[in-house]
């Protein structure tokens, strides 16, 4: 059974030239707007039970507008969403909390508001109070909290009961980073529990570590719906499009799916992966000293070019990455025609894996600034453990050991 159906949704903004016509309009009286601004049109995606989805765009993009509609805080304009569940949702920090009452009193009137009674209330109050750590605070006002208070609490009693829809907004980036990776522990284990998980965040590795579907809006509109770490490839190359750049998605032989984004001011001419010996390799052995070769060429007088290179895990988590801005040597001044050459030698001090290697062009020192050519899986190549000692993760960093006894 599909746990959440939404069919066509989208949401417009209008204003009349008269409070008479808005006034008839709700009476299904036809009435012509005066102006009519559509934040999200066209909206239709179906979840199951147990998916993890991460909804991303940019700002302005109609995120918060859609979940607000998933959880009927706000009525769609047209379109419909069919839910199979109960839904928990922390979407705007401290929404529902009166200031001037307790957090403890809080709690009761927003599990309440839940539907939970009071029995059900006073079963998990202690929990509440234990997992927000917010110590005597807890029994004051909430207007004297912090943001970050507030959220832990937010949090605390959206989470008290197993929803079988999770629903968190941006609400969590303002904790500190231990409630962060507390959080994320629950929400983990709710998700192994079956519990559905929608997530809107900017954080390419919350998205990546947390879900297994993404959906892309862009204006509005779903733009792409897919494997995160796809969707968010493509995200990134929108975002640091310009009015002369181009985004293009490529089809691999392995069946990934590679995102070329940049004006081709500069391209990526080839990426290679060497070992000690200067021999072109794909197999890695821990510790091991490698060299990336990019070789990339200027297709007209460019000031300043800026190679850099980003080294992912299997799920496209950020593992290292760092470019010619950061290290003090990028190319400069170079002719239209120009060609160029930068091998960077590092010891491959990673874990057992399949790894992926972004390599990018831009000026300045990020590619949002100006982007010439960003390659997503550019280079893939896995790392084996043929000499050191058995070890987990994703690094290598062994230890040196000293025992008093």
């Amino acid at each position: 059974m599909t746990l959440l159906a939404v069919s066509n949704l989208g949401k417009a903004y209008r204003t009349y030239s008269s409070e008479w016509k808005r006034i008839a309009n709700w009476f299904f009286v036809p009435a012509k707007p005066h102006h009519e601004h559509w934040v999200l049109r066209h909206i239709s995606f179906a979840i199951e039970p147990g998916e993890a989805i991460g909804i991303v765009g940019q700002n302005g993009a109609g995120k918060s507008t859609l979940l607000k509609m998933i959880t009927g805080t706000l009525q769609p304009t047209e379109g419909s969403v069919q839910v199979n569940g109960r839904i928990a949702a922390i979407l705007e920090l401290g929404m529902g909390f009166n200031p001037e009452l307790t957090g403890r009193q809080n709690v009761y009137h927003a599990a309440g508001l839940m539907g939970f009674n009071s029995d059900q209330i006073d079963a998990v109050i202690d929990d509440v109070e234990a997992f927000a750590e917010i110590g005597e605070y807890f029994d004051e006002s909430v207007r004297t909290y912090s943001s970050g208070m507030q959220m832990r609490v937010a949090f605390s009693v959206a989470t008290a009961f197993r929803p079988d829809i999770l629903i968190v907004d941006e609400a969590l980036s303002v904790g500190d980073s231990y409630f962060q990776h507390k959080s994320f522990a629950r929400i983990k284990a709710f998700q192994e529990q079956g519990t559905t998980l929608i997530i809107v965040s900017h954080d390419r590795g919350s998205i990546q570590a947390l879900c297994d579907r993404a959906i892309l809006l862009d204006g509005g509109t779903v733009i792409k719906d897919g494997a995160p770490e796809e969707v968010m490839d493509f995200y990134n190359a929108i975002v640091a499009d310009k009015e002369n750049a181009t985004v293009e998605v490529v089809a691999l032989d392995n069946g990934a799916t590679q995102t070329r984004s940049g004006s081709r001011k500069a391209t990526i001419e080839s990426v290679s992966l060497l070992d000690a010996t200067g021999a072109p390799v794909e197999f890695v052995g821990v510790g091991d000293e490698v060299t990336l070769c990019i070789k990339g060429k200027s297709h007209e007088a460019l000031p300043e070019v800026v190679v850099g290179y980003l080294i992912k895990d299997r799920l496209g988590q950020s593992i290292f990455g760092t470019n010619t801005h950061h290290l003090n040597c990028q190319s400069t001044n170079l002719a239209a025609g120009q060609t160029f050459t930068y091998k960077f030698t590092f010891p491959a001090n990673l874990g057992i894996g399949s790894y992926s290697v972004a390599v990018a062009l831009h000026a300045s020192e990020t590619h949002i600034v100006e982007n010439f050519e960003w390659v997503d899986l550019a280079l893939v190549f896995n790392v084996v453990n043929i000499a050191e000692q058995t070890f987990v993760g994703l690094s290598w960093m062994p230890p040196t050991v000293e025992i008093d006894v």
